[in-house]
């Protein structure tokens, strides 16, 4: 601090940009807990045995208990000193398996993870052979019988475009300025890793809580004959989660990707770029998420 001035000196900071994937069985969720295992936890401890002290991480959604993710994104502000130290492998190294740095770099100075996305995709992947389940997928799958594919095409569809998801949300969601409208801009299914496998993708500009999950609860009780595709549309119009629909259970549920507006070419203030490969995109990106700090946290 400079006495004579009375101005206190801060010093420099540089923002760090990670892609995180982590097998989320063992955690109780992505945010900070006093005394539960969570993703932001192990990666702040990481973080504060490289600088001396504890920094806090800015996630892009909050996934909760035993929920995966393939493609969080997160930053964090660093002394500028450390700014260009290989942040992936340090923290890899310091962090145990079930969590990893996918990327690291240095963002712009404006860039947050939470704020500046436009879109997330979410991943629901089935189980349909009621013979047994693979062990070395079980931690990644629900479990249920052969389902009707076509009737929850059909019903996947009354899903896509901007409505209020009140139907679908659990207890727990902060409400911005938008309320419970959410905008889902693709749903589709696509065949799992293992011939008993459908995974069912959900690219949308916003997610209230556990909605990826409810949406799957309700295409599987499509799938197995409860609800009538038809059905689906009154039942959002309903705008009451007082329903018999089930909630999925978490660990069929993976963050994928998230995505951020495409930086003008030469602009230095740009905000990031998205957070996995272009062979992944598959929609375009829908608008900026107006709830700002008030958006409440997603699957």
């Amino acid at each position: 601090m400079d006495a004579r001035a009375g101005l206190c000196y801060v010093p420099p900071m540089a923002r760090i940009k990670l892609i995180l994937a982590y097998d989320g069985t063992d955690f109780a969720g992505w945010q900070l807990q006093a005394r539960d295992r969570t993703v932001q936890g192990e990666v702040e401890a990481a973080i504060a045995r490289i600088v001396g002290t504890r920094l806090p991480v800015q996630g892009a959604g909050r996934t909760d208990s035993g929920v995966h993710a393939l493609g969080q994104c997160a930053h964090f502000d660093a002394p500028e000193q450390f700014a260009h130290i290989p942040w992936r492998v340090a923290l890899n190294c310091l962090m145990r398996p079930d969590v990893r740095v996918v990327q690291a770099e240095v963002a712009p100075p404006r860039f947050h993870a939470q704020y500046d996305a436009v879109s997330k995709i979410y991943a629901y992947t089935l189980w349909t052979d009621r013979s047994h389940v693979n062990p070395l997928r079980r931690r990644f799958v629900w479990d249920v019988p052969p389902l009707d594919l076509a009737a929850m095409d059909e019903a996947a569809r009354e899903f896509l475009g901007t409505h209020d998801f009140a139907s679908f949300r659990n207890a727990g969601t902060p409400l911005g300025p938008r309320g419970t409208v959410r905008t889902v801009q693709a749903l589709w299914r696509e065949p799992g890793p293992g011939a008993a496998e459908t995974v069912w993708r959900i690219r949308g500009d916003g997610f209230l809580k556990q909605m990826v999950r409810n949406i799957v609860g309700c295409l599987v009780a499509v799938g197995k004959g409860k609800v009538a595709p038809a059905d689906v549309r009154s039942i959002l119009e309903r705008r009451d989660r007082n329903h018999s629909l089930p909630t999925a259970p978490p660990w069929g549920l993976c963050m994928e990707r998230v995505f951020y507006p495409e930086p003008e070419l030469g602009d230095d203030a740009a905000r990031g770029r998205d957070t996995a490969h272009d062979e992944h995109q598959v929609a375009d990106s829908g608008g900026r998420d107006p709830d700002g700090p008030e958006r409440g946290p997603a699957d």
